[in-house]
């Protein structure tokens, strides 16, 4: 018998987990994509996101840039849903328009949009998907015109008008993936030198302990928070230093990846009964300032297995596990010295899944496997609606929330999907996938 314990979780399960009940999984996670799916398309038709307990459609910005089905299409593909593929695939040859009078987050539409064209061209050789993406590449350029080489977080993709100029790590960060991975197919390397100098900026930035802060003035390179974690607004820059490294080769990201990733394990890690955790600090002292860990910290047990360090990722797991059984479902945020919950929603965050997907991958032990079945059976009875599946407001009471935003195609149900499936269904050797779980091959003269 094989106990999978966490917190004040435990159950006993048989140790293995059968090529059947693997396959069982993938049917019951294809047909809550077919569900999602049918509901944008009956409700949200055309629109950036689908409301699913008001049945109506929601958009970014003034006009749509098709989030759902761009982000969608790789998905089905990789799942094996044609029709539900091709129906995204022709609403956005038909209807993407990239030159509008939106304005635009250059991280957000570089990690969803810009991504998923590049991956559809990838996936279907379609020329329009390439054209489209480099068009928004040129649109979105500019935005690096600044002394530090650190991009803007806004711009108008007509007018070209910039706003923000107080960044932070993620955002200038990850784009290293997409504008780099544009310029591999385009041939022209500009993309990639902006997105590289972007980056290596946020690093030449970084305190005396090798950490970053939290917010940094992309025209001055001042730093306007000393607070340094894993979480949002520095969580994905760490994440493709070492993607960068996989999939152009490029030394330069290893040799700060490795130090920065030296610097979080000295300095960021918190070991407890109930796994490790991640604080929060001062970037130049090293003082922990909070005891806060959420769902997009759980990225990174992922990323520690994808690196290597496979007994940090188990710690760190334990954690990530602890913290979804404890609540009903993970919250968005809780205080981990007195399991005090300080924010309570889900909204369909993949991070804890994905985490599973590599230390399974790396491991092949049938505990991640188990880990995984909660979680996405816990999403599919608890986010479930008529239409489609919601986002909780309160993971301690369930009641739902209207949204669904479009990485839950994406990536909960890519990296849901993906963990029971054959390992040829998304070869880690040949591919790396963007924060937003788009695939990238791995160019082999690189």
């Amino acid at each position: 018998m094989h106990f999978l314990v966490s917190g004040l979780f435990c159950q006993i399960k048989p140790a293995k987990f059968t090529d059947e009940m693997k396959s069982e999984m993938r049917e019951k996670i294809k047909d809550a994509t077919r569900h999602a799916w049918a509901g944008y398309k009956q409700y949200a038709w055309g629109y950036d996101d689908l409301r699913p307990l008001t049945k109506t459609g929601k958009n970014w910005y003034k006009t749509t840039v098709l989030m759902t089905p761009v982000d969608s299409y790789d998905t089905f593909v990789m799942l094996g849903l044609d029709k539900e593929a091709n129906e995204a695939k022709d609403l956005i040859l038909s209807k993407l328009v990239i030159n509008t009078d939106n304005e635009v987050q250059i991280f957000e539409i570089s990690i969803r949009i810009l991504a998923g064209l590049i991956t559809a061209y990838e996936l279907n050789g379609e020329t329009r998907m390439l054209s489209m993406a480099t068009e928004l590449a040129d649109r979105m350029l500019p935005a690096f015109n600044t002394p530090t080489g650190m991009p803007y977080r806004f711009i108008n993709l007509k007018t070209g008008k910039l706003r923000d100029s107080i960044n932070n790590p993620a955002e200038i960060g990850t784009l290293l993936l997409e504008f780099g991975k544009l310029s591999k197919l385009t041939g022209n390397i500009k993309y990639y030198n902006a997105a590289k100098k972007a980056i290596l900026s946020v690093y030449n930035k970084r305190s005396k302990l090798d950490l970053v802060g939290e917010r940094i003035n992309v025209v001055t390179g001042e730093w306007k928070s000393n607070v340094s974690h894993i979480s949002g607004y520095i969580d994905s820059y760490y994440e493709y230093l070492h993607k960068g490294w996989l999939l152009f080769g490029d030394k330069d990201f290893k040799s700060a990846f490795v130090k920065h990733n030296k610097a979080i394990k000295r300095h960021l890690l918190s070991k407890t009964s109930n796994g490790w955790f991640l604080h929060h600090v001062n970037m130049h002292t090293g003082k922990v300032l909070q005891t806060k860990y959420g769902a997009l910290d759980a990225f990174y047990a992922g990323l520690c297995a994808l690196e290597g360090d496979v007994a940090t990722a188990m710690e760190i797991q334990k954690a990530n596990y602890y913290m979804w059984t404890k609540f009903n479902m993970e919250p968005e945020e809780f205080n981990f010295s007195n399991d005090s919950i300080t924010n309570a929603s889900y909204i369909l965050r993949p991070e804890n899944i994905e985490s599973c997907f590599y230390l399974y991958r790396k491991t092949r032990m049938a505990e991640y496997l188990w880990m995984a079945k909660v979680i996405i059976e816990d999403i599919i009875r608890n986010c479930k609606t008529e239409t489609a599946f919601a986002s909780i407001k309160n993971v301690s009471t369930l009641e739902k929330h209207n949204s669904m935003e479009s990485f839950f195609f994406a990536e909960t149900l890519k990296y849901a999907y993906l963990i029971f499936a054959p390992d040829s269904a998304a070869d880690l050797d040949k591919l790396v996938f963007n924060t937003e779980a788009h695939p990238f091959k791995i160019d082999s003269k690189k």
